[in-house]
């Protein structure tokens, strides 16, 4: 199956990060929080104004993205868990060469 989202939605693919502490304790998938991080998968045409123009969108397919903890509706679509979210959820492109530095903070 494949997916096309409307508008101003994106489809992302969350990033699996490492799931083992500093000191080398692996973390069960079940204790483990999801990743606020994935690849935009797919985007719409553009965020519709309202005047009737589409306004296109800054993310393109590939990009490595940042959004909320909470953020957008998780499908499942032939044994792959995607998010779909609008443009407005995603808080940050991350560039080349500094996804693996990101560290949570609180």
């Amino acid at each position: 199956m494949k997916l096309h989202p409307l508008y101003d939605r994106v489809i992302v693919k969350r990033i699996e990060q490492q799931r083992k502490t500093a000191s080398g304790i692996v973390i069960p998938d079940s204790a483990a929080e999801k990743p606020e991080q994935g690849e935009v998968v797919s985007t719409g045409q553009g965020k519709l104004l309202a005047d009737g123009t589409l306004r296109p969108l800054h993310l393109k397919a590939g990009d490595q993205v940042l959004f909320g903890k909470y953020a957008g509706q998780t499908v499942k679509v032939d044994d792959a868990e995607l998010l779909v979210l609008r443009e407005d959820d995603v808080l940050a492109v991350i560039e080349s060469g500094e996804r693996g530095n990101l560290k949570r903070v609180a």
